[in-house]
């Protein structure tokens, strides 16, 4: 559980998108989250995040995508002004959105090569379905936090966005957070 609380880009961007978008948003970026969580275990699950652990080309890869995304969702943050997401509601660019930020975090691979396989047991059969399990029980336990958390900015949204000059900050803050975590994970080492 301690692993689900742990704050990193998935949390924050919960957060962005439940304060400019509704809870609605911030479902839908929980829910792509999580749907990156659980193709990272069954990658675990074929063998795909050992070839990411131990190929130095194939981590730096994507572990530059995934930075540069993470820096191109903090400029489009930052250049909105406080201006609220322009996206509709129902529109599945959120999710879709959030799918790309938890699959292209080498670190979720390397975390579910290295903490899953300890629950995995090959002699119990059916190895994939083991890794399946394990993933959608620590999707399903990261969805409900992170609902508790779009709640909770939900809640507060109206105060935040009515508040032109908090808008304004709101926007600089996540999108300062956005690009530094980006330039974090791109100098993140392999391990």
């Amino acid at each position: 559980m301690t692993i689900v609380l742990l704050p990193g880009p998935g949390q924050a961007l919960v957060l962005a998108r439940s304060i400019t978008g509704g809870f609605r948003r911030g479902l839908a970026a929980t829910l792509g989250l999580n749907t990156g969580t659980v193709l990272h275990a069954v990658a675990a699950g074929f063998g795909l995040s050992a070839v990411l652990a131990a190929s130095t080309t194939a981590f730096t890869m994507v572990k530059l995508v995934g930075a540069g995304y993470l820096v191109l969702l903090g400029v489009l943050a930052w250049r909105s002004g406080g201006r609220p997401d322009p996206a509709p509601r129902g529109r599945p660019g959120g999710y879709l959105s959030a799918v790309l930020v938890g699959v292209l975090n080498p670190k979720v691979a390397l975390f579910f090569l290295a903490f899953l396989p300890q629950f995995v047991d090959p002699g119990g059969g059916a190895v994939l379905a083991q890794f399946l399990a394990l993933g959608l029980m620590l999707a399903g336990l990261s969805v409900a936090w992170d609902c508790v958390l779009s709640l909770a900015a939900h809640a507060m949204s109206a105060r935040i966005t009515a508040n032109e000059r908090l808008a304004w900050w709101r926007t600089r803050i996540t999108g300062g957070l956005f690009v530094g975590l980006g330039v974090r994970l791109a100098f993140t080492e392999q391990h």
